[in-house]
C-alpha cells in the first residue's frame, strides 16, 4: 500500500471530484424518492440502502475524497474499500478504485473494477469508454468491440467511437460492419473524400471491384466542378488494366483544365505504362518547367529523370541542361539547386563548377547553412582565407546562433595575422553559446582566445580563457599543453602545470611538443634528471626539432652536468632560430635575432645556463 503514496502524488483529483458529484446524487436518491427528467437515464446504485447506510456510505466516500486531496492516498484507498463493504453495488466506487489500480500498475484489478462499474451502470458512457480502453490495452479486442458497440448505441453521434469500432472491425475483419460503420459516420459528417476512399478500401479488400469503382464514381458526380476526382477515376482505371478508359478520363480533364497538374502527372504514368518513352520524357520536362508543379513533385520527377538517365548510359549534360532550365525560373526554395549540387558532387565534377551550384543555393536562400559550410570548407582547403571571411561573415548575420561560422571567420583572421579581428570574432561567437552548443567547438574558441591573449601579453585574461576552455572540455589537449607551458614560463602554479602537461603526454606519448613542455616544467621544478628523460624522448620523437626544443635540451643538459652537450644544443638552437626567422619573413628579423639570440650567445660564451629573467 505504500506504493500508492508515491504513485498518486500527482493523481487526477478532478476525476475523483467528478465521482463525488455522482455519489452525492446517488446517496440522496437512496433515501429520497427520485425525480427523473424526461429522456435522462437514471443513475443505477444497485442495492437499495436504508437511511443509515446511505449516510454512512456518503460520509466514508466524502472522507476518502478529502484524504485523497490531502495526499493521504493509503487512507483514501482503504476508505474506498470500506465503501464497498457498505454498498457492494456502488459503481462509482469501483470506477474510482480502477483509477487507483491503474496508477499502481495492477491492470487486471483495474479492468475488473471498471468492468464491474459498467455492469452495475451500463448506461454510463464514462464507464463504458474506460472499459473499452482497458480491453484494448489488454488486447482483448472482441470484448472491446462489445464495450464500444454499447457505447455507440448510447451515444450514436460520437464519431470518434465509431472510428474506434471501424479499426476493431478491420482487425476481425468484418467488412459488412465496416461499411455499416462508415455509413453511420457519413450520415453524421456528410459525404467526403476520406469516407469514400475508406469504403473503396473495404470493397478492394473484399475483391468487389464493381462497388469500389461505384463509390469513386459517386464522389466525382457529387463534385462535378472538381476535375481531380475524374483524375482519380482515371487512376483507378489505369491501375485496374483499363488504359483506354483511363486515357479518356485524363483527356477530358486536360481539355477542360490544360494546366491540371494532377492530370499531367497521371498522363506521365499512362505514357510509362504504355512504354511511350519519348512522350513520357516530354511530359516529365513539361511538369518540371511548369511553375504550378509542387516542389515535392518536381524533386521526385527530377530524381526519376536522373535515375532513368543513369540506366540509359548516364549523359550528365542532358541532366545539367534540364537543371539549368528549371533554375532559370524564379525559385521560392533552394531544394532544386541543392539537388543539382548534390548530383554534381556524386558525378565528381570539378570543384569550381560545384561551387557555382552551391552559390546558386545561397542566392536563393542566403540562410542555407549546408551550402555555406560546403563552400567554406573548400575555401579553407584552398587556404583562401579572404574568401573564408567573405563567406563566414554573412553566415554569422543570417544564422547568428550557428557558432561554426564564427569559428571559420576567427581562424581565417588568425591565419591572416589579424589577431584583434580574430579575438573580436571569437568573443561574439562565445556570446552565442548555450547548453546545446558543440562542446568541442566552444572549447576551441576559448583555447584560441587564450593563445591570442597570451601573445598580446594579457596573461591573466589568457589564463581565464584557458579555464573556460577546460570547463567546456576538460581533455582539450592543445589547451592543456599551452596553458601548462605558459604557466611554466611565468614560473607560477607549477604543480597545476605539471598535472595538465602530464595528461597531454599520457594522451599522446610520442608528441615532441607535449614531451618538451613536460620536460620544461620538470626543469622549472628543479627535477633535472627527470627532465632529461623527457627532453630526450622529445628529441627522439621529432626528426627536425625546432629551436625552442633544442634550446631547452641545452638548458637541461647543462643542469645535469653535461656542459659540452649543452653548448652543442645551444649552438644548434642559434642556427635554427635564424633559419626560422628567415622562413617566416618577419619584419625587422635581423634586429629581433640580435635581441632574442643575445641570451643564447651568452650561454655559449660562458658555457653555462643563464636564466631568462625577462620572461618572469
Amino acid at each position: 500500500m505504500n506504493d500508492i503514496k508515491k504513485l498518486l502524488a500527482v493523481f487526477l483529483p478532478k476525476c475523483l471530484s467528478l465521482v463525488i458529484a455522482v455519489v452525492m446524487t446517488t446517496t440522496v436518491m437512496a433515501h429520497k424518492k427520485p425525480r427523473y427528467q424526461k429522456n435522462v437515464a437514471p443513475i443505477v446504485v444497485g442495492v437499495e440502502l436504508d437511511d443509515n447506510d446511505a449516510r454512512r456510505f456518503e460520509y466514508f466516500f466524502l472522507e476518502a475524497t478529502r484524504q485523497h486531496q490531502l495526499g493521504n492516498y493509503d487512507a483514501a484507498f482503504g476508505l474506498l474499500k470500506h465503501c464497498l463493504d457498505i454498498n457492494p453495488s456502488a459503481s462509482e466506487v469501483y470506477y474510482t478504485l480502477s483509477t487507483y489500480y491503474t496508477v499502481m500498475g495492477n491492470s487486471q484489478a483495474a479492468l475488473d473494477c471498471v468492468r464491474k462499474a459498467a455492469e452495475i451502470n451500463p448506461n454510463n458512457d464514462t464507464y463504458l469508454e474506460q472499459l473499452g480502453a482497458a480491453y484494448l490495452e489488454a488486447h482483448n479486442y472482441e470484448a472491446a468491440i462489445t464495450a464500444f458497440e454499447k457505447l455507440a448505441d448510447n451515444a450514436p453521434a460520437r464519431t470518434e467511437v465509431l472510428s474506434v469500432l471501424l479499426q476493431l472491425y478491420q482487425w476481425r475483419p468484418d467488412y459488412p460492419k465496416m461499411i455499416e460503420t462508415l455509413d453511420k459516420i457519413e450520415t453524421i459528417e456528410g459525404s467526403g473524400e476520406e469516407i469514400t476512399l475508406s469504403k473503396m478500401q473495404v470493397y478492394a479488400q473484399q475483391g468487389d471491384k464493381k462497388r469500389e469503382f461505384k463509390e469513386l464514381k459517386s464522389l466525382a458526380k457529387q463534385h462535378p466542378n472538381d476535375q481531380n476526382y475524374r483524375v482519380m477515376m482515371g487512376n483507378w482505371l489505369l491501375q485496374n488494366g483499363k488504359q483506354k478508359q483511363a486515357l479518356a478520363e485524363y483527356s477530358a480533364v486536360l481539355k477542360k483544365e490544360p494546366d491540371n497538374i494532377m492530370a499531367q502527372m497521371s498522363m506521365l504514368d499512362y505514357y510509362k505504362s504504355q512504354k511511350q518513352d519519348s512522350l513520357a520524357m516530354s511530359q516529365t520536362v513539361e511538369l518540371l518547367l511548369n511553375k504550378n508543379t509542387e516542389m515535392k513533385s518536381k524533386l521526385l520527377l527530377m530524381r526519376q529523370f536522373i535515375s532513368d538517365n543513369e540506366a540509359e548510359g548516364s549523359d550528365s549534360t542532358i541532366v545539367l541542361n534540364l537543371f539549368d532550365k528549371i533554375l532559370q525560373q524564379p525559385q521560392s526554395e533552394p531544394t532544386m539547386a541543392e539537388l543539382k549540387a548534390a548530383y554534381m558532387s556524386v558525378k565528381k565534377m570539378p570543384q569550381d563548377t560545384i561551387n557555382k551550384a552551391l552559390e546558386r543555393v545561397l542566392e536563393i536562400d542566403p540562410s542555407n547553412v549546408g551550402a555555406r559550410l560546403q563552400l567554406l570548407q573548400t575555401a579553407w582547403d584552398e587556404k583562401n582565407f579572404e574568401r573564408v571571411v567573405s563567406l563566414a561573415k554573412p553566415g554569422t548575420e543570417y544564422n547568428p546562433d550557428e557558432i561554426v561560422f564564427y569559428y571559420f571567420q576567427g581562424l581565417a583572421f588568425v591565419q591572416q595575422d589579424k589577431d584583434d579581428d580574430a579575438l573580436d570574432t571569437f568573443r561574439k561567437g562565445v556570446g552565442q553559446t548555450g547548453e546545446g552548443s558543440n562542446k568541442d567547438l566552444v572549447s576551441d574558441f576559448y583555447a584560441i582566445m587564450g593563445d591570442i591573449l597570451h601573445q598580446k601579453h594579457l596573461n591573466d585574461e589568457a589564463f581565464a580563457a584557458y579555464d573556460s576552455c577546460l570547463q567546456w572540455k576538460s581533455d582539450n589537449i592543445g589547451c592543456l599543453n599551452n596553458y601548462a607551458y605558459y604557466l611554466s614560463v611565468e614560473n607560477k602554479d607549477l604543480a597545476k602545470a605539471e598535472q595538465m602537461s602530464y595528461r597531454t603526454v599520457k594522451a599522446e606519448p610520442n608528441n615532441a611538443t607535449y614531451l618538451d613542455t613536460y620536460a620544461w616544467i620538470l626543469f622549472m621544478q628543479q627535477r633535472y634528471e627527470e627532465a632529461k628523460i623527457y627532453i630526450d624522448q622529445a628529441l627522439a620523437s621529432d626528426s627536425l626539432p625546432g629551436s625552442v626544443i633544442t634550446e631547452h635540451a641545452g638548458d637541461i643538459y647543462a643542469k645535469v652536468g653535461d656542459i659540452d652537450k649543452a653548448v652543442e644544443f645551444w649552438q644548434k638552437a642559434l642556427e635554427l632560430n635564424k633559419e626560422e626567422k628567415a622562413q617566416n619573413n618577419k619584419e625587422n628579423a635581423l634586429e629581433q635575432d640580435e635581441e632574442e639570440n643575445a641570451l643564447l650567445q651568452e650561454k655559449i660564451r660562458l658555457k653555462k645556463y643563464i636564466e631568462d629573467n625577462t620572461k618572469h
